[in-house]
């Protein structure tokens, strides 16, 4: 029904929560009208955009993380050399990717 197919270039978490709703009404609506075609392509679907919002979210933590490092080092060699404006930026940026990493932090 759907032909729904996730985005394999780069996971969407916006695609995903999308999908994975949408997914979840189709097979509503194949559950009450006995329409298991409908059921099937709705439950694909939902598994479909749950993979691929687990996936963004994997992918966006993993990029706070090298934010985080990174930030840091120009921080510290900021630091180091007298350089305030690198320093600065430095810090900035490991602020930004702990900020992403707590927004996309794994679900137990």
């Amino acid at each position: 029904m759907s032909g729904y197919k996730a985005n394999t270039d780069q996971p969407n978490k916006t695609t995903g929560q999308y999908h994975s709703l949408k997914g979840n009404v189709v097979e509503t609506i194949g559950d009450l009208t006995g329409a298991q075609s409908w059921k099937e392509s709705g439950r694909q679907e939902h598994v479909e955009g749950e993979t691929e919002y687990n996936a963004a979210q994997a992918k966006n933590y993993v990029e706070g993380a090298a934010d985080r490092l990174a930030g840091k080092k120009d921080a510290v060699i900021g630091a180091l050399t007298g350089d305030r404006e690198q320093e600065t930026s430095g810090n900035i940026r490991h602020d930004k990717g702990q900020a992403k990493q707590e927004l996309n932090k794994p679900t137990a």
